[in-house]
């Protein structure tokens, strides 16, 4: 199962910083499963939330060099508040530094009342399929031009 969690990015200052917004929607499919009687986004997805918006920093930062930005290591997660059905996450991440395709964040996830939901440090390696064989070079194309027409859907910019 593919997820897409952030719903919209609010700003972006490449090399620095962004924020990011997923609201929480009932109707999202594993609810049904975490947990039916009272449903929450389980933890692993919200630092999920967070780890996409450090992609969307790390590409916008990298002009998209980086067709495939995986997650390499994650350090110091702390969980605070549940996010329930009907609340909104604000996320915000930050590039801490960077030492050629691999870079460090620090994120961390707030509802809208407020109250933290996760917050971790963690590190992402970005790389292109071009660099494994020859059939690579197409796929990095089709890959680059999704997260683009994706980045401008969720930033609101026409392409």
């Amino acid at each position: 199962m593919r997820f897409h969690l952030i719903d919209r990015i609010d700003s972006c200052e490449p090399g620095k910083a962004l924020t990011a917004t997923k609201r929480l929607a009932l109707g999202e499919e594993y609810l049904a499963d975490h947990f039916p009687k009272c449903p929450v986004m389980p933890g692993v997805l919200m630092l999920q939330a967070v780890v996409e918006a450090a992609s969307w920093l790390w590409r916008a930062t990298t002009d998209y060099r980086h067709p495939v930005v995986v997650l390499r290591d994650v350090k110091s997660v702390k969980y605070g508040t549940f996010m329930l059905p009907g609340r909104t996450m604000s996320v915000s991440v930050e590039l801490v530094k960077h030492e050629g395709d691999t870079a460090t964040f620090k994120g961390k996830g707030t509802n809208d009342a407020g109250l933290q939901t996760v917050a971790a440090q963690f590190v992402l390696h970005g790389y292109a399929l071009a660099n494994r064989g020859p059939a690579g070079e197409a796929a990095d194309a089709k890959l680059q031009d999704h997260w683009k027409t994706r980045w401008a859907l969720l930033t609101g910019a026409l392409r």
